[in-house]
């Protein structure tokens, strides 16, 4: 198979990481359900490829102040995986997790923000673990970076280090909750150019 890269990509190809990006956002809503001991629903992802100037927008706009936790990835996939939320919806997670144990603050507690870095964690860490059966590969992922900050500056990392690669990202857009609680979710999965590549290869494309 030629290279392929995400300015390349046939709508064959999409629809295989449309697929991907339904069946990790499934798992990661399950995880989170597990997580909460609640039931959780989702509605069905919106999956678009961008541009990274352009994902801020979907986000809300680039000042707006955005929860994000960054995961690189290795083993057999290189790249990162960001998972973001609206700083409310990931208080309202967090508390239901710690159940009544938080302050009321506009400010995160350190306790509060370990719990958000472990959240990241477990639902980036089923979104990846749905990529790796789906293509049997062996992917692995670093300790979970967090960030408050505005979604310009929080996009601004994978667009600095994969930005020579490419200039578009596959962000999955997940709505997820229950009656008490609506979260919209975003995943920005980019793998390296030989990444994506084997991922593609992997799948018969």
């Amino acid at each position: 198979m030629s290279d392929k890269d995400f300015n390349t990509i046939n709508s064959m190809q999409f629809d295989v990481l449309k697929e991907i990006g339904n069946i990790g956002a499934g798992n990661a809503t399950t995880a989170l359900s597990k997580l909460l001991n609640a039931k959780v629903d989702m509605k069905v992802p919106k999956i678009e490829l961008l541009e990274f100037k352009d994902l801020s927008d979907v986000i809300g706009g680039a000042e707006n102040v955005v929860v994000g936790i960054l995961l690189t990835l290795d083993g057999d996939i290189d790249g990162m995986i960001m998972f973001i939320l609206e700083q409310e919806p990931a208080r309202a997670i967090v508390r239901m997790l710690m159940q009544g144990m938080c302050e009321v603050s506009e400010e995160f507690t350190e306790l509060e923000l370990s719990a958000l870095q472990e959240i990241g964690n477990i639902i980036a860490g089923a979104y990846l673990s749905s990529l790796s059966t789906l293509t049997n590969m062996t992917i692995t992922s670093s300790i979970p970076y967090l960030a408050i900050d505005m979604a310009g500056a929080i996009l601004s990392v994978p667009a600095i280090e994969f930005g020579k690669i490419s200039d578009k990202a596959l962000l999955i857009e997940t709505e997820f909750g229950d009656k008490d609680l609506e979260v919209n979710g975003y995943f920005v999965l980019i793998p390296t150019l030989d990444s994506y590549n084997a991922i593609l290869t992997s799948l018969g494309m």
